[in-house]
């Protein structure tokens, strides 16, 4: 079994299943619906196992109303992905902030040689 971050990832991993999680990012619909966009590329069969895989990764539910199934967006994975990711935005940052550093050093240091060079003319 995979850890959820990983069966998170692997949801986000498909582009139709992104498109699904965009929709319901705007409200809950049921599968019919989420289905409607993509009946031309792809069966049913496989919308349900999309579905199933979004499912699985805890990045959706679905629920019961009489012959309505609604499914409705959970965040939860995706707050949990956003805490891994803040450690290397972190790093990123830290790391742009040397190459910045690094960068005026060496301006500062040829604009030196540059006038030094200008003065023995």
């Amino acid at each position: 079994m995979q850890d959820p971050l990983s069966q998170t990832f692997a949801a986000l991993s498909d582009p139709t299943r992104r498109a699904m999680l965009a929709r319901l990012s705007k409200g809950k619909a049921n599968v019919s619906d989420l289905a409607k966009p993509f009946l031309k590329e792809m069966s049913l069969p496989a919308i349900t196992k999309h579905l199933k895989v979004l499912e699985k990764a805890g990045l959706i539910t679905k629920s019961k109303d009489a012959q309505w199934r609604p499914c409705e967006l959970n965040a939860t994975p995706l707050k949990n992905i956003s805490n891994w990711m803040e450690t290397y935005r972190v790093f990123w940052e830290e790391s742009f902030d040397r190459l910045e550093l690094y960068l005026k050093a060496v301006t500062v240091k040829q604009n030196l040689k540059g006038n030094r060079h200008d003065r023995k003319k």
